[in-house]
């Protein structure tokens, strides 16, 4: 976006990858719902398309605001005019540096998760967000315990009715075929793996996209399809390895079947989880999905921003930051401006890529001392992925986020097909949740952003026999 706005200007994308996260296949479903893929490309081609952009491989060692420069690590400095700080956020490990706990959050990561799955017969898996739940779906032949601390799976993305709805496809034996997946991966020329450090946990890779798994062996040793075992409202307490947990002299647990649940003393792991919930259980490694925190460090040191709640570089409206000419978009950034009703900040990709293109927005329109409006896609809170190959939207406040006690909810689902909620507060749509193929997305996109009054439809608003889309068309 920028290179489009300045076409004369040098912009220089500062990346510590050798490859770049590149938006395929757009497509704008409604008004704010967008669908696309996220593939890794080598830099070049955004170099040979736009000859004014100029990609450094290298990792930012410091900032200097007061001078407008920048350092990289490679020993060189850089002055800018105007900068944008879109350096994402870093996964939230439940235990730094244990070799046994595994983040998952880019394409280096999965694969070295890839690669230990192969020989593990039994993971813990911590944490319940977009992540976790499709790492739990996804993976065969291994034992999985995931522990969450809510009541109910996805916590992040919808209720407990959504989550039994979606229970039994964790159980069901058939696999679906998988889609053919679009990514590509590349490789760069005269590196070899070997060479690499052992994948330190604090180089960071680049975010994963929403189809992160697809293409990716997630098979352990087992011959079974798919084992999972949900122990909810826990987090972990405490890892032991093997020699700790001998001299604890304590028993663990087995996978839970209906008969004697403790391991038999012959069985020993390589690492122990102890749960709040008083439980423990041996597995091969753990694997910690817990969010992220904004990637900030980098920047801090002798720059006085400010900080959001959250730990992000808070940004107004206009994705300025707290110092001059310096801008922030995506996993980064907190939005601090007074958001619309119906719209929050969550790290998604669905939201870097509009704040990126914003922020270029607000960049041009500040250079040239024009105003402009905060954008659209901020008006309304909309997201739409796939969780257990169900299409799923979330839009507005889904989850009735910050309504408090004063509204309802209406549902309606029909098992092992569809299963729709809206929330309503003094007869108004805020939010709702559509899985499966519901083709309401466009219609409730509408009633939320216009506000109208639905209290005389009462229930019908969901009955199967009236077409809702129809009527409010």
């Amino acid at each position: 976006k920028l290179a489009v706005e300045f076409p004369s200007e040098d912009i220089f994308l500062m990346t510590a990858s050798p490859v770049i996260k590149a938006v395929t296949n757009f497509k704008q479903v409604s008004k704010t719902l967008e669908e696309f893929d996220v593939e890794e490309q080598p830099s070049s081609l955004l170099e040979k398309r736009y000859p004014n952009i100029k990609v450094i491989q290298s990792g930012v060692k410091q900032l200097k605001s007061d001078e407008h420069k920048i350092f990289t690590e490679d020993g060189k400095e850089y002055i800018y005019e105007k900068l944008c700080l879109c350096a994402g956020a870093k996964p939230k490990l439940i235990f730094e540096g244990s070799p046994y706990v595994l983040g998952i959050r880019d394409t280096d990561s999965a694969q070295a998760f890839q690669k230990k799955l192969a020989q593990a017969e039994r993971i813990v898996v911590v944490g319940n967000g977009g992540i976790a739940l499709e790492l739990v779906y996804e993976i065969q032949g291994c034992e999985v315990i995931w522990a969450i601390k809510d009541k109910a799976i996805g916590n992040t993305f919808f209720d407990a009715g959504a989550a039994e709805f979606l229970i039994p496809k964790l159980t069901a034996e058939k696999r679906e075929t998988p889609i053919e997946c679009k990514r590509t991966k590349y490789t760069m020329e005269g590196t070899v793996d070997e060479k690499r450090p052992a994948a330190a946990s604090d180089k960071l890779g680049s975010a994963l996209g929403p189809d992160w798994h697809e293409g990716l062996q997630l098979k352990g040793t087992k011959e079974f399809s798919r084992k999972v075992h949900i122990e909810i409202l826990c987090e972990v307490k405490k890892i032991h390895l093997q020699q700790e947990f001998i001299q604890l002299q304590r028993t663990s647990l087995t996978f839970p079947k209906d008969e004697k649940n403790v391991e038999a003393d012959e069985v020993l792991w390589p690492v122990y989880v102890e749960l709040t919930n008083g439980k423990m259980y041996g597995c091969d490694f753990i694997v910690s999905a817990t969010g992220v925190v904004p990637n900030v460090e980098p920047f801090l040191d002798g720059n006085n921003f400010a900080l959001g709640e959250d730990g992000g570089l808070k940004v107004d409206k206009h994705m300025q930051t707290s110092l001059p000419d310096i801008y922030a978009a995506g996993d980064i950034c907190t939005a601090s401006w007074e958001p619309s009703p119906v719209w929050h900040q969550m790290r998604l990709w669905t939201q870097a890529r509009q704040m990126g293109w914003y922020a270029a927005k607000c960049m041009a329109a500040d250079t040239v001392g024009e105003s402009i409006d905060l954008d659209f896609s901020f008006e309304l809170f909309a997201h739409v992925t796939k969780f257990f190959n169900y299409k799923v939207v979330v839009l507005g406040k889904y989850n009735a986020q910050g309504l408090g006690l004063d509204h309802e909810l209406m549902l309606r689902c029909t098992k092992g097909q569809e299963y729709v909620k809206v929330v309503m507060q003094n007869g108004r749509m805020m939010g709702a949740v559509l899985i499966g193929e519901t083709d309401l997305e466009e219609t409730f996109e509408n009633l939320i952003l216009n506000q109208m009054d639905l209290s005389a439809y009462g229930e019908d608003l969901l009955n199967p026999d009236i077409d809702i889309e129809d009527y409010f068309d």
